[in-house]
């Protein structure tokens, strides 16, 4: 979920004047089991619990951090070496982390085209932040639902500076490409004196993909940005890495941007902890969401539903896609109703509309997600069913 946050909030307009985003919320709380158990669902006092393993990742009898030193500086480090990178920065938000680092390269490369994804992150929910803001000219290469390909990126009209890869791809199901398409796609850019930039907010569930460690996937492009609360589970904050010289530069336009807050310690003793107790997990995750989807599929299938996709039908991270042929609040309400009626938090995520009569939401598989066995998800998915209108079914 994470930012799943402003995306839901966008998909939950008709929720809000039902109350059925409020009742979906309490009964996620509630129930016994669901897919994941996110910290903004938490309350202040949850929130703040989380602090008391702070002792196990970093020394608690150093002083606090003063703009952006002390554990600041140690989290920065710790990041640079996970990702094989010689420097990392750390930035309140990773919006002002990729304006950053793409204005930076704008300068370095003296065009300040960027190439993207009609559906990458700036181009959707960050109101033409990179034109506005940053001076930046996004460039459109293609608006399927997967990366650019190579071809795209190799034969695409205009010059441009930077291209920007999302790994994965969040609003076309957390796709990704493979491996070789990958390497493929940098060596097009690189052909074309191009940077590349890898919008990394969900690269750390990326590894199991693709076969490869961090470092590696990470070691393909010139800059990367990370997020710290998508999968981490800290209070927020994210990333850039990549030369020092870059990273240097960056912390100038980071204070320029008012990213150089008093103090963040809260934030990224979040972060430690979340690198330290969940980065680990995170394969673990991955592979439990592929047995997922795999159930809610064979469940639709066995309660006949007429037309259901889990899209990636294998999952490539921990998150994907679930798309059904009935309007969004009919689908919101069957998944409120059976998570109060049963328990189950089968879908905890709002519905958006993804057509006429056809609507998707997103599943978020953590470590709450793994008490679930298949025979568990298929059952919870008749449940559902038999709440949705029978006319329909």
């Amino acid at each position: 979920m994470t930012e799943t946050a402003q995306r839901n909030e966008q998909a939950a307009e008709e929720d809000r004047g039902t109350g059925l985003r409020e009742r979906r919320l309490a009964a996620h709380r509630s129930a016994r089991r669901v897919f994941a158990r996110f910290g903004f669902h938490r309350t202040l006092r949850e929130r703040l619990a989380v602090l008391a393993e702070a002792e196990g990742v970093h020394d608690l009898d150093q002083l606090s951090d003063v703009y952006g030193d002390g554990v600041v500086e140690a989290l920065e480090r710790k990041v640079a070496g996970l990702l094989g990178t010689e420097a990392a920065a750390f930035f309140p938000t990773g919006t002002m982390a990729q304006q950053v680092a793409l204005r930076c390269w704008a300068g370095r490369t003296g065009n300040p085209a960027v190439a993207l994804h009609a559906l990458s992150h700036p181009e959707v929910h960050e109101r033409n932040a990179f034109s506005e803001v940053g001076g930046l000219r996004p460039l459109r290469l293609t608006s399927e639902p997967r990366l650019p390909t190579a071809a795209e990126v190799r034969d695409f009209e205009e010059p441009f500076g930077a291209l920007m890869l999302e790994l994965p791809l969040r609003d076309a199901g957390f796709v990704l490409p493979t491996w070789e398409e990958l390497t493929e796609v940098v060596r097009a850019a690189r052909d074309r004196d191009a940077v590349v930039h890898f919008d990394g907010a969900r690269l750390w569930e990326s590894t199991v993909h693709f076969g490869r460690p961090l470092e590696e996937i990470a070691g393909l492009a010139d800059s990367v940005y990370v997020s710290f609360y998508k999968s981490l589970e800290a209070f927020g904050g994210a990333a850039l890495a990549g030369p020092e010289e870059l990273v240097e530069e960056a912390k100038a336009w980071r204070h320029r941007y008012g990213g150089m807050v008093f103090q963040q310690f809260p934030t990224v003793l979040s972060t430690l902890i979340g690198l330290d107790r969940e980065l680990p997990r995170l394969p673990e995750y991955v592979l439990h969401a592929r047995v997922v989807a795999a159930a809610l599929r064979e469940g639709f299938a066995a309660a006949g539903v007429p037309w259901a996709r889990v899209h990636p039908e294998v999952p490539h991270t921990h998150d994907f896609q679930v798309w059904l042929p009935y309007e969004p609040d009919v689908l919101g309400e069957a998944a409120v109703r059976t998570a109060e009626e049963t328990g189950d938090m089968l879908f905890g995520s709002a519905w958006d509309r993804g057509g006429p009569g056809l609507a998707l939401t997103e599943v978020h598989v953590r470590a709450a997600g793994l008490e679930w066995t298949a025979e568990d998800v298929k059952a919870a998915v008749a449940e559902f069913v038999a709440r949705l209108p029978e006319q329909v079914r």
